[in-house]
Formats: structure tokens, C-alpha cells, sequence
């Protein structure tokens, strides 16, 4: 079937999908084609090590500290739910559908926002969403039905749109693909982070805000966790520079060296540049299959966990979400670590599916021990490892073969469908949960899409 491709392989270095991840060493500081060569001062070699560190010591921890802002005011719905439900007589698939809805929205606005996002930049694009999250999350505390309900998760999802496609998009702008496993692994941590630290706050807030100044402790918990984000997103525009020729904190060697870097690699190999490309190109439609499926299983964890650490008998707010940040603690090192070997050992293909697989099992267990609390809770924490630790891995595939606008709206485009998965996942759950009274039912279905996942990275991802 793919006979074809193999053949143009034979002519030309590829990328995966069905291609080999370039290696691009620096130039020799003796090349002509040194970064520095025909510049003043070329004699001037920076230490490319010591300025990448240098580099992300500035960008990732603020970076990091955004996503973990729209993470926790992305799925705090989950801890809203535990009393939101019962105060507005919500049923369980009307959570189900609200919460998912947000992908929706999510999914519309995505690649319209990162095909803007090269228009007039990073730092703009990502100041403006970061505040109006922060705003619509707030706007949640004054659902009263269904319909309200539905409408603001969609605006939510809307205004989000972008951002974390908008940082994968980003972070190429600054590292060569050697470093981006390593690097996406470093952000993605803000998943894990944010679940470490987005339950225990839920739970004290859900614990001691209750009818203070006449609104629930949901209302209240809406309100807190959106507030930050508006103020941080006034702190983008100073902080984060549009690309290496613009910060300041860099030497002019420095920013010529990594601009330079990434410009080589960019015109290296057989990289597509146009956004139709990457609509053309089958492996831009695979990885949305792939992330599709992995992506399903985060929303499972992200939206679901409180209700299952709730359905194996923890019943305390409070507890409930200081026992959520366990398997995002774990997932946070297994996610480290998976993105480092993977540079290391320069392997992307068993690094994805073996992650995917240890969520199947994880989800499949899960199910299987509900009426076990310490065996259903270390099985949710085997899910969390896997999912997260596909997470690097996988966008250091489509980086690879894209450039350009072609990175910048195919990126959106993987993030954006398979984020679809976060409407999936959540409606499905909610729905078999209604109709059989179980969550097992659910997450065995989620499970399977895990597998799925692992399967096409195996088939279609050819060996390093």
C-alpha cells in the first residue's frame, strides 16, 4: 500500500511519519556555514549547550506556568461537578456533554488561531488568549441550566483555542529538532503539574468557600481560578520575546547562533512549508488519529478522575483532591523521563506505543478494581504514567516534517481534531455512566482507543 512512499524514501532523507528523525549537528566553528560565519565577531563561538539551558530556563517555567492556568481552568469542572451537579439538578450526561463541548469550540477556532499567531506573533496571540480564558472561566459560576451551561464550556474552549498548539509552534522558533522531545517533555509537564496542584486547591476551595458572600463553593472556585489568568496574561507581553533576534537577555552572538540553527534545519531534508501542504499530507492525518486516541484518555483523567476517586469511597473534598494529584506526580516523571531517553536514544516509534499501552492497561484495571480503593487507585496512576508519557514524544513527530506555515496551521490542525477526543471521551463516559450506573463501561471503551493509538505508531511509524 505504501510502495510508493518507500520508493521516494530511497531518494530523499524523510521524517515520520514513514521517515527517519533528521539528526542536525552544528557546523564545525572552522565551516563556512558556521552560524556566525560572514558576521562581525564570527571569531566569537558561544556555547550552544549553555545557551539552549539558557534559553529554557527563561521560556519554560513561564510557559509551563500558563498552561498550568488554562489545564486547571480547563477541567476544574470536574471538581465543580462533586456539588454543581446537585445544586443545579444536573444529570450525569449533562456533564458529560458540557464538559466535552469545550472541545468543540476548541477545535472550530484552533487553526484560525495559529495561522494568526504567525500573522502578528507569538506574544500578542498568546497575552490575548491566556486573558480571555481567565474571563470565561469566570463567567462559569453564573451557570444556572443546561443550555448556559453548554454555551459557556463552547465560548471556553473558543477562547483557549490555540494556546498550546501556539507554544508547540513556538518552541521550534528556538530549539532544532535534536531538543524538542527533551523540551516538549519539560512544558507537558504543566499537565501533570497542573493535576498535582489544580486537586488539592479545588478541594480547599470547594472545602472552605461555601456560601461565603451568598455563592456555592463551585461558584467560588470558577472565580478564584480565573482571576490568575488575567493578570499573567498582562505579564506575556513583557516576559516572552517574539523569537531569539528579540531577546535581550541573549548576546547578539547568541541570537545569531540559534536563529541560524533552526533556519538550517528548516531548509534541510524534505520539509512542507504551506498549509495546504500539510493538509495534503497523510501523516499530518495519521498523527490527528494518534492523538486523537491518546488525547482521549487525558480527558478521561482530567474530567473523570474525581468522580472515580469519589466512586471508590473518598467522599471529603478536600481528600478527594489531594488523592487526584497522586497519578499526575507519577505521570510528571514518567513524562520527564520518556521525552529525555527518547532524545537520547534518538527512538520516537516504541516510546509513543509503549506509553499508549500502559494507559490501556491502566484504564482497564481501573474499571476492573472500582470496588478496591487502593488497587483502583494505583491502576489510575499506571493510566496517568502512560498517557502523559506519550505526550513529548509524540509532537516531536509532526515538528519534524513540517516548517513554516505549514508547522504552524498543521500543528493546530493534529491538535485540533484530535482534541475532538476531549468532546469524545467525556460525553461517552457521562453517557455509559447514566445508562449502565458504572463508570467501568467507559473506560474500558477509552482503553480501546488507547490500544488503537499504540497500534497505528507501531504500523505507520517506521523504526529510527
Amino acid at each position: 500500500m505504501f510502495q510508493d512512499t518507500q520508493e521516494r524514501q530511497q531518494k530523499r532523507p524523510m521524517c515520520p511519519l514513514h521517515f527517519r528523525i533528521q539528526e542536525t549537528p552544528m557546523s564545525s566553528p572552522a565551516s563556512a556555514t558556521h552560524p556566525l560565519a560572514g558576521h562581525a565577531g564570527a571569531h566569537v563561538h558561544p556555547d550552544m549547550d549553555a545557551t539552549y539551558r539558557k534559553i529554557t530556563w527563561r521560556l519554560i517555567p513561564f510557559l509551563v506556568f500558563l498552561f498550568v492556568l488554562a489545564w486547571i481552568d480547563r477541567v476544574n469542572v470536574g471538581f465543580a461537578k462533586l456539588q454543581m451537579l446537585q445544586d443545579l439538578q444536573f444529570s450525569e450526561a449533562v456533564y458529560g456533554l458540557g464538559a466535552g463541548i469545550f472541545f468543540i469550540g476548541y477545535f472550530l477556532f484552533e487553526v484560525p488561531s495559529n495561522l494568526l499567531l504567525e500573522k502578528i506573533g507569538a506574544r500578542k496571540t498568546l497575552a490575548r488568549i491566556t486573558i480571555l480564558w481567565g474571563v470565561a472561566s469566570m463567567a462559569m459560576a453564573y451557570v444556572t441550566t443546561p443550555t448556559m451551561f453548554y454555551v459557556l464550556r463552547f465560548i471556553l474552549g473558543v477562547v483557549e483555542a490555540g494556546f498550546f498548539p501556539g507554544v508547540v509552534l513556538y518552541l521550534t522558533y528556538w530549539f532544532p529538532a535534536r531538543h524538542r522531545a527533551r523540551i516538549n517533555g519539560l512544558f507537558m509537564t504543566s499537565f501533570a503539574i497542573a493535576g498535582a496542584v489544580g486537586g488539592p486547591i479545588a478541594g480547599a476551595i470547594m472545602n472552605g468557600m461555601q456560601d461565603v458572600g451568598h455563592l456555592a463553593n463551585w461558584q467560588w472556585l470558577f472565580i478564584l481560578e480565573g482571576i490568575p489568568s488575567v493578570i499573567a496574561g498582562f505579564f506575556v507581553l513583557a516576559w516572552l520575546p517574539e523569537k531569539p533576534e528579540n531577546a535581550k537577555w541573549l548576546s547578539a552572538a547568541e541570537q545569531r547562533a540559534v536563529s541560524a540553527a533552526v533556519a538550517e534545519e528548516s531548509q534541510q531534508g524534505h520539509k512542507q512549508h504551506s498549509f495546504a501542504d500539510a493538509c495534503r499530507n497523510y501523516r499530518v492525518w495519521l498523527c490527528a488519529a494518534v492523538y486523537f486516541c491518546i488525547v482521549s484518555g487525558n480527558a478521561t483523567i482530567a474530567f473523570w478522575s474525581p468522580s472515580i476517586i469519589k466512586e471508590i469511597g473518598i467522599q471529603n473534598n478536600l481528600q478527594i483532591g489531594l488523592i487526584s494529584a497522586i497519578p499526575f506526580l507519577a505521570g510528571t516523571l514518567a513524562m520527564v523521563w520518556n521525552g529525555m531517553h527518547s532524545d537520547k536514544t534518538g527512538e520516537r516509534r516504541m516510546h509513543s506505543a509503549i506509553a499508549a499501552l500502559i494507559a490501556a492497561a491502566g484504564l482497564i484495571l481501573t474499571g476492573m478494581f472500582l470496588h478496591n480503593a487502593v488497587l483502583a487507585l494505583c491502576a489510575l496512576t499506571l493510566a496517568s504514567v502512560g498517557i502523559l508519557a506519550a505526550f513529548p514524544v509524540f509532537w516531536s513527530i509532526p515538528s519534524a516534517f513540517l516548517a513554516g506555515t505549514a508547522a504552524a496551521g498543521g500543528i493546530a490542525l493534529i491538535n485540533s481534531v484530535g482534541n475532538l477526543a476531549g468532546f469524545v471521551a467525556p460525553y461517552m463516559i457521562g453517557a455509559l455512566k447514566t445508562s449502565t450506573g458504572s463508570l467501568s463501561s467507559g473506560l474500558y471503551f477509552v482503553a480501546a482507543l488507547e490500544f488503537l493509538a499504540a497500534f497505528l505508531v507501531v504500523l505507520f511509524v517506521k523504526k529510527q
